[in-house]
């Protein structure tokens, strides 16, 4: 890295993070990386002659903090929960019908209402997997800063629409707006960093080689969930770490919505808004469906079914008293799912002619 691409990592970063703490102090969900990414975006599209020429956020710094929220929540795997899975095979089975629906008719949306071209739509309406469709899209010939404009709102609106809607009906916030965290680990308790360090590295040195999606984040996080499932060592982190990490990652995320003008913003929100809404009320009907079947309030299904951030429909889950890894496990199965669906058809079929 050359020392302007340093500095410039640095001043987004730290714009990233005036952004998280502006979002934390108006008690938005998830807002750290949500603060972070709009507070990036909105500096790279305003001062965009201040960036250099073919800057590009360095990828290997951003791997690091990837790593660390994966082994945070594959933390929240245990044995308790393992005993519960046998239990949901319902609502994974579920999952996969909810996954060939919402992308059919996001499908849709984007093709036929928003008239993009079938690459750009196939690619904007897959109902997880971000990374993986952005890449799999760019290789595609999607344009690629609709296909991450549109990503990017379908999370913002899940993470945002959900929380705000379950604190209205119960009463009170819920998420990470009402000070939920994956975190236990006091400010200045740093006894199991190691554990998570390491954790995070052989995460990371599996996850590739193993093609696992998302491998970045998935690795570490399986990584995470065979120590913490077996009862190998305790994975913490203080909060504040946690926090940092999301800054970076909504920072690495808010540079690639840097130059997006307002009409092409209001358009994708307007179809955002068509297709978060599609996919709530599919996975509301699967969730009044699975409530007999499974025994699970039907908050904590439908909070199992949006397809939003992982990390924020787990705090979710803690606010209704529920086992995050439970949630965070259909989130998981969702997103392996939505990858192995774009695998098969971006191989086989050729999303550009659909």
């Amino acid at each position: 890295m050359t020392r302007d691409s340093i500095l410039t990592t640095l001043a987004l970063v730290l714009v990233g993070g005036l952004g998280g703490f502006a979002a934390h102090l108006l008690h938005t969900p998830l807002p750290f990386m949500l603060g972070s990414l709009v507070a990036t975006a909105l500096s790279a599209t305003l001062f965009a002659r201040a960036i250099p020429e073919g800057y590009v956020f360095p990828q290997k710094f951003r791997l690091i903090f990837l790593a660390v929220i994966g082994v945070m929540i594959g933390a929240q795997v245990s044995p308790d929960l393992l005993d519960l899975l046998p239990a949901m095979l319902a609502s994974f089975t579920a999952i996969v019908l909810f996954v060939g629906l919402a992308h059919g008719g996001n499908y849709l949306i984007f093709r036929h209402v928003g008239g993009y071209d079938p690459a750009t739509a196939f690619y904007s309406g897959t109902p997880g997997g971000l990374l993986e469709s952005i890449a799999m899209g760019e290789a595609a010939g999607a344009d690629i800063a609709t296909l991450t404009m549109q990503q990017f709102l379908r999370i913002i609106l899940v993470i945002t629409m959900v929380p705000v809607g379950l604190s209205i009906w119960m009463g009170a916030p819920v998420g990470s707006a009402s000070g939920m965290t994956l975190a236990h680990a006091s400010p200045s308790d740093f006894s199991h960093v190691h554990l998570v360090v390491l954790t995070g590295l052989i995460g990371i040195l599996i996850g590739k080689p193993l093609r696992l999606p998302a491998w970045q984040l998935t690795g570490p996080l399986f990584a995470a969930a065979i120590v913490s499932s077996t009862g190998l060592g305790v994975l913490d982190l203080p909060n504040w770490m946690i926090s940092v990490c999301q800054v970076v990652i909504g920072a690495s995320l808010g540079m690639r919505l840097g130059g997006l003008r307002g009409r092409a913003v209001l358009r994708g929100a307007g179809l955002g808004i068509l297709s978060v809404g599609l996919m709530l009320s599919i996975g509301l009907a699967f969730a009044l469906v699975l409530v007999r079947l499974t025994g699970q309030p039907i908050d904590v299904l439908m909070v199992s079914f949006a397809p939003g951030g992982v990390t924020e429909m787990a705090l979710v889950a803690l606010s209704l008293n529920a086992n995050p890894a439970l949630v965070t496990a259909h989130h998981i199965w969702r997103i392996i799912l939505t990858v192995i669906e774009l695998a098969f058809i971006g191989r086989y079929v050729q999303p550009r002619t659909l």
